[in-house]
């Protein structure tokens, strides 16, 4: 009974992605988004989930990422002319990764400090200032190998759920990294 009612969720989301792609991958990034903070806030030992941090996460997948990455894969291929030869992938991941990818953490630190946290401006500058670099570097580490994956054999409508569903691992571990960091410096 699983098996059948699992394959016809995924002929309705299939379905719903080829009719309406842009909301359908809005909504996964938001969901994708939501599922990934919840997780994140649980395993850094938050006891109550914090439902104002969790929907402002998921606002920022439904409105921001699931879009941007919607029309960011869409404008890539139209620039390579859909082709994914190795050096037109390279090129596609360069691309991203020196446009979008710094772009995004930007937003993100910004969004995440000012609406999520809540902080003064000058401190969201303060803290982008401090970190920014690192966070980049890190992003440059990762991503890359998760671009060069997603344009040389994940079929454009797919893109932005593979994305999502890496970057909600990713999120994962960067809360988990960040909490370990916090534990080592009060020891």
């Amino acid at each position: 009974m699983g098996s059948k009612s699992n394959k016809g969720l995924l002929h309705q989301y299939l379905s719903q992605l080829q009719r309406h792609p842009l909301r359908t991958k809005a909504l996964t990034a938001g969901v994708l988004s939501g599922i990934s903070d919840l997780v994140s806030q649980k395993l850094t030992g938050i006891q109550k989930i914090q439902l104002r941090r969790l929907l402002l996460k998921v606002l920022f997948g439904v409105a921001y990422l699931g879009p941007f990455g919607h029309f960011l894969y869409i404008t890539l291929d139209k620039i390579f002319k859909g082709k994914r030869d190795s050096k037109t992938v390279a090129k596609k991941v360069l691309l991203e990764q020196l446009t979008s990818s710094p772009w995004n953490n930007l937003l993100f630190m910004i969004y995440y400090g000012f609406i999520i946290e809540g902080r003064p401006w000058m401190h969201v500058k303060t803290k982008i200032k401090k970190d920014y670099p690192s966070v980049q570097l890190t992003a440059w580490t990762f991503w890359p190998v998760v671009g060069w994956v997603n344009h040389q054999y994940v079929p454009l409508q797919f893109r932005v759920i593979f994305h999502s569903l890496v970057a909600f691992c990713w999120g994962i571990f960067l809360n988990l990294r960040a909490r370990s960091l916090v534990l080592t410096k009060t020891k």
